[in-house]
């Protein structure tokens, strides 16, 4: 019998985790260990992370704060593996193998990469080659499945592709993963209408404090037509997405 099907995903430690985490990730994982029991892997890519954050005592206790929300939100140690990126050295060390296969082009073509430092994030080296190590990741653990929001699509993509070159330079060595995308949502809007975001200080944490999501929520800009205004559009407006969500 051949073994089950194994998933795998992981989040960024960035900042406390929000509901774009949530609707767009999170809720995937935790459905996973229903569907996968005992063959789903979750990660906390503390590696990613510093990319762009740089405080060590910060980046430590958003590592721990990310693990209980996952416990706080149904993942179950049993049924479930959930680790940090930085325990494994072999991630990095085969992103090093990966990244002399993959060619600047590819990288250069990342979304995630031109949007952040479109936003004015450094455009560091870590940055750009986050492609390379998100595919060392996934393929490190010869993964099937991989559940991830709409705005993660092409960096799956990207991964299959330095897979399959990989493959085609030494042999037949990894498994070639396939993504898992929750095509009922879009991207998780954040407080200014763009995608929420901890890079661009955009959102409502899952377990915020109180009066500092009241204050958040409040600051949302409202429709200024009057009730009596006929509005076509309003299924769009911000706040009646966040609260369909």
């Amino acid at each position: 019998m051949p073994p089950a099907p194994r998933g795998l995903s992981g989040i960024q430690p960035s900042g406390i985790l929000h509901l774009g985490n949530y609707f767009g990730a999170i809720r995937q994982h935790i459905a996973l260990q229903d569907t996968h029991p005992t063959n789903a892997f979750f990660f906390l890519a503390d590696y990613h992370a510093i990319t762009t954050l740089r405080d060590p005592a910060a980046l430590r206790a958003n590592v721990l704060d990310s693990a209980i929300t996952y416990l706080a939100l149904g993942l179950d140690p049993a049924r479930a593996v959930l680790f940090r990126q930085s325990e494994v050295p072999e991630v990095v060390e085969l992103a090093w193998l990966l990244a002399t296969v993959t060619g600047m082009g590819l990288l250069e073509r990342a979304h995630s990469y031109k949007d952040k430092t479109a936003k004015g994030i450094e455009a560091n080296l870590g940055l750009f080659s986050y492609p390379v190590l998100m595919a060392a990741d996934i393929i490190l653990f010869d993964t099937n499945i991989v559940p991830v929001g709409k705005d993660q699509k092409q960096h799956l993509e990207m991964t299959r592709d330095i897979a399959i070159k990989f493959n085609h330079a030494y042999g037949e060595t990894f498994v070639i993963p396939e993504e898992r995308i929750s095509e009922s949502l879009a991207v998780i809007p954040g407080l200014d209408g763009q995608k929420m975001s901890k890079s661009y200080g955009n959102t409502i944490e899952i377990f915020g404090d109180e009066k500092t999501l009241h204050k958040k929520i409040m600051g949302i800009v409202m429709d200024s037509r009057t009730p009596a205004e006929p509005k076509p559009a309003a299924d769009k407006h911000l706040a009646l997405q966040l609260l369909k969500l």
